[in-house]
């Protein structure tokens, strides 16, 4: 008995130790050394220093954004290939916490860009004719030879399609679009706290072509935006409260309330979203991955044995019988119509396909990077003036879009950025992924912009009248795959049962717009140092 004490209370003195060993001695409850302890001896935002890095934010979700915790899952892997692709074998891969949108991107928001676009940058400018006009979606699309509808004159612009997805917008639209809802957002943001003046869109002599407001010249501290900003608002906002002109601004591009960046979702994002598995799963096992089309059928009340997503059901069969309609839409529906996923996204599962970030390969190379998995890194820096300030868009470039018109790489006013590195075929296109590359064989300038796939290449030329039109290239081709194919992800009302599924993937030329595919916006997600990222 004497000897079971003495060994508890051995036991005991022996945790005590090691607990007092891994708290270092001098930290609080919770442990860890204390966070906010520079080796200068300066505490944080000491007013009597020189050093501010704001008060620390907590990140909340924007108006229609989900929040998708981030884990590893295992992307792909679908029972049958019936297209005979075998381009989504599985893959296990990691994906960082981020946001993304509950819905596609309506027609209404959508509305609310071109109608942005003419309002700051009128078309009757000649300088700007071609921002507004290369932004709008291409109704077009809607047009059959052998069918009947008026879509084309109505889908976009009629307020009973206020809250259908867009569709017509190629990915180069999409992401420009993207751009654009940033800038809108800070703008927003910061009105509320007082940063920016709230008559911007009030005063009638504001936000005229190039003096606009964006992200760039606020962050970028430039002079257009003094008239427009609350000076002594931005300082209480990032914490300066110092009266010294050189330390405030040292401290310029410190300020917070910034909203996180919007963006297409990745395509590991985008499938990793739409499984919703979070929600299925005991501790660390996912007990469901791939949706059976029974699991989309309402199994009780008046959706009972109903199609709850927007798809096709057969040849010649959109929506089912009349006055027994299936799933009910034809085309394109409501982005709300149908029940939203585990994680509250809607439409991940039919109505429209949406366009993601990624560059399109036949192959996930998990083995360069299994985690945040993403081709179609290209590295841009600002480009600076002689004198050291930041060089200004001024002259417009464009992109061509498939139907010869123009879409702007840049809108007057934001700085102008260069590519420094275009990682797009890195691995699989590039030099050093052919076959001509090793055995002590480097790449060099004769091998510069080498590209294994014999593509189609782009050839638009300008007639007298200064239109864009498409030269037909008549060169024999190998493959269809490019750096301008944009992976595709999810059903639409077109597709049958078998797109449904995540794991599935498709691509198109970046430049096309189609009337079956639509998009939705991202965002990454801060950590709050806690695990988790707060809604």
């Amino acid at each position: 008995m004497n000897r079971l004490k003495l060994f508890t209370i051995m036991a005991l003195s022996a945790t005590l130790i090691l607990m007092s060993c891994g708290s270092g001695g001098n930290s609080k409850k919770g442990g860890g050394t204390k966070r906010f302890t520079s080796k200068t001896g300066w505490k944080p935002n000491d007013q009597k220093g020189w050093f501010f890095t704001g008060k620390q934010q907590k990140q909340k979700g924007w108006p229609g954004m989900v929040y998708v915790e981030g884990g590893t899952f295992t992307m792909g892997l679908v029972k049958d290939d019936v297209m005979h692709d075998w381009n989504n074998t599985p893959k296990r891969m990691q994906v960082s916490s981020f946001f993304v949108g509950e819905t596609e991107i309506t027609n209404y928001e959508y509305r609310e860009y071109v109608t942005w676009l003419k309002y700051v940058f009128p078309p009757s400018d000649t300088s700007f004719k071609e921002i507004y006009t290369g932004a709008l979606p291409d109704t077009l699309v809607w047009n059959n030879k052998l069918s009947r509808n008026d879509f084309a004159e109505t889908y976009f612009r009629s307020p009973e399609y206020d809250y259908y997805p867009v569709v017509g917008v190629s990915w180069l639209q999409a992401s420009r679009y993207c751009d654009w809802l940033t800038d809108r957002a800070n703008e927003k943001a910061l009105m509320e706290q007082g940063v920016i003046s709230k008559d911007l869109y009030t005063n009638d002599s504001n936000n005229q072509g190039a003096s606009a407001f964006n992200l760039d010249k606020f962050k970028g501290n430039d002079p257009e935006m003094d008239a427009y900003i609350n000076k002594q608002r931005l300082q209480q906002k990032s914490g300066i409260k110092t009266q010294n002109a050189r330390i405030i601004a040292a401290n310029r591009n410190a300020t917070s309330g910034v909203v996180e960046k919007f963006r297409l979702p990745t395509e590991v994002e985008w499938e990793f979203a739409a499984l919703g598995m979070q929600k299925e799963r005991e501790y660390n096992l996912y007990t469901s991955k791939k949706p059976e089309i029974e699991q989309l059928k309402g199994k009780k009340g008046k959706n009972r044995g109903m199609y709850l997503e927007n798809f096709k059901q057969g040849r010649g069969d959109y929506s089912g019988v009349a006055g027994w309609k299936n799933d009910g839409s034809p085309t394109t529906a409501d982005v709300k119509r149908y029940p939203s996923n585990n994680l509250g996204i809607f439409g991940m599962y039919g109505n429209v396909s949406e366009w993601t970030a990624d560059v399109y390969r036949p192959i996930i190379d998990e083995e360069a990077s299994d985690f945040n998995y993403y081709r179609g890194n290209i590295a841009k820096e600002i480009v600076k003036n002689a004198d050291g300030t930041f060089k200004k868009v001024d002259a417009v470039k464009y992109d061509t879009l498939a139907d010869g018109r123009l879409v702007y790489r840049g809108l007057p006013g934001q700085y102008e950025r260069e590519v420094v590195a275009d990682n797009r075929n890195f691995r699989d296109g590039d030099f050093q992924s052919s076959l001509d590359a090793g055995y002590g064989k480097a790449e060099d300038s004769s091998t510069l912009g080498y590209n294994m796939y014999n593509s189609k290449q782009k050839r638009f030329i300008v007639d007298g009248r200064g239109r864009i039109v498409l030269q037909k290239d008549k060169t024999s081709r190998t493959t269809a795959l490019s750096n301008e194919v944009r992976v595709i992800k999810g059903g639409s009302w077109l597709d049958g049962a078998y797109w449904l599924d995540p794991g599935q993937r498709r691509f198109r030329d970046e430049g096309k717009a189609y009337g079956w595919v639509g998009f939705r916006v991202a965002q990454d997600a801060k950590s709050n140092g806690k695990g988790r990222t707060k809604r």
